[in-house]
């Protein structure tokens, strides 16, 4: 039972709606032309049915931080839109509330869309502030009496308590977009209506989330087995006290990683078995790939990759897996010499029955790059919210649509 309510509670037809999406993408940093639309593309069939359904849409996104390279205008995302959309008019005015935002969205006819500007413009966007106190920032106090519903689609932004993810929750009825439904559905069915066994599949570089996410899915029973891969794989190694070798403590001491280290021996105590670790790894040695077994250890080498023994092992408990979330490569898999690890686990996960749920950019860029998204049951667009979802933590904006004004 949903504790949110969505866009099937709710008549759009002649209604000024205030749509909170992420369009948030990368930017060329010479050009700071848009490099892949696929986060305006996420939200097309949320924007498009409200249009269908006759809504004047106002669509509230951010890009960038203020300071950032890639802080920019919503201008171009605004023409992606319109592209993608065709047949549906899609205006961009460059002012978040004030008097040329107001007019553009009065004089908005049912089922045209309005691109406002940038919500980061606004300092207050990012106040640390409570619910209620961003109901009273100048955003939402000029934007919300101009509209009758509020829609959050931004799941990828749920992570943050801003005006425009909270701030219109107290005095607009609110509803979750198709998005934002999507992704707390395939959520709730990889966290909490588990198919057991249930595998994490934990690769990349981000150790911080990786000791999260481990220690609560293990602790909650949630993941029978974690597996490892990538730099998780070998912080984990050394935790359980394998000596990697100078070259590869020298890596995990600048990216300031070694400090999860008591965290992780922690998990390992506690969890025993349930960690799933390499048993070889592959080295680089004069730009090519070498597989040495973990008792092989210390290595002189930069390890990039999981071997063949541990690949096999790890498909192995995929294969019998019936829920699997996946965040994380395996290894250096843009160097093709070190992408087997990746390519046949992911692999793996895609020929699996199981349902599957991928996020995190490189997790999504190496499907992408192998062809096979499409074997994931459900691919998030989020990164920073499907981590902390993971780790057990409260999403403000997901808190706030629960405890919004009813339609």
């Amino acid at each position: 039972m949903k504790t949110f309510s969505t866009m099937d509670d709710l008549d759009f037809g002649g209604k000024t709606t205030l749509v909170r999406v992420d369009f948030n993408s990368p930017l060329d940093p010479n050009t700071k032309r848009i490099q892949d639309d696929s986060r305006i593309r996420a939200h097309v069939p949320t924007i498009k049915e409200l249009s269908e359904k006759g809504a004047r849409v106002v669509v509230l996104a951010h890009q960038g931080r203020p300071g950032d390279p890639d802080f920019s205008t919503l201008e171009e995302h605004a023409k992606i839109l319109s592209g993608i959309l065709a047949r549906i008019t899609v205006r961009y005015v460059n002012d978040v509330f004030g008097e040329k935002a107001q007019n553009a969205i009065r004089q908005l006819k049912r089922g045209e869309v309005l691109v406002l500007e940038n919500v980061r413009v606004f300092p207050g966007e990012t106040d640390k502030k409570t619910v209620e106190e961003h109901a009273k920032s100048e955003l939402v106090t000029k934007l919300a009496p101009l509209a009758q519903v509020f829609v959050n689609d931004a799941f990828a932004a749920a992570h943050r308590a801003h005006a425009s993810t909270v701030g219109f929750t107290p005095v607009l009825p609110t509803v979750a977009g198709r998005l934002m439904e999507k992704e707390l559905d395939a959520l709730e069915r990889a966290t909490k209506t588990t198919a057991k066994p249930c595998v994490y599949v934990l690769g990349g570089a981000k150790a911080d989330d990786a000791e999260k996410i481990s220690d609560y899915v293990l602790g909650q029973g949630i993941a029978d087995q974690v597996i490892t891969g990538g730099v998780i794989a070998n912080l984990f190694l050394q935790a359980a006290g394998r000596d990697l070798g100078a070259k590869n403590r020298d890596y995990l001491r600048a990216k300031e990683l070694e400090q999860y280290v008591p965290q992780i021996k922690e998990i390992l105590k506690k969890y025993g078995g349930r960690v799933v670790l390499p048993d070889d790894l592959a080295v680089e040695v004069g730009g090519k790939r070498r597989e040495i077994d973990v008792s092989m250890l210390p290595t002189d080498s930069p390890i990039f990759d999981i071997g063949s023994k541990s690949i096999a092992k790890y498909s192995d408990t995929i294969g019998k897996a019936k829920t699997i979330v996946l965040n994380g490569p395996m290894g250096v898999y843009e160097n093709d010499e070190f992408l087997p690890g990746t390519k046949r686990v992911f692999e793996a996960i895609a020929r699996s029955k199981a349902f599957s749920i991928a996020g995190g950019g490189h997790t999504v860029a190496a499907l992408e790059k192998l062809g096979l998204v499409q074997g994931i049951s459900y691919v998030s667009s989020g990164g920073g919210a499907l981590m902390e979802y993971l780790s057990g933590k409260k999403l403000p904006a997901v808190e706030a649509l629960q405890k919004a004004r009813k339609p």
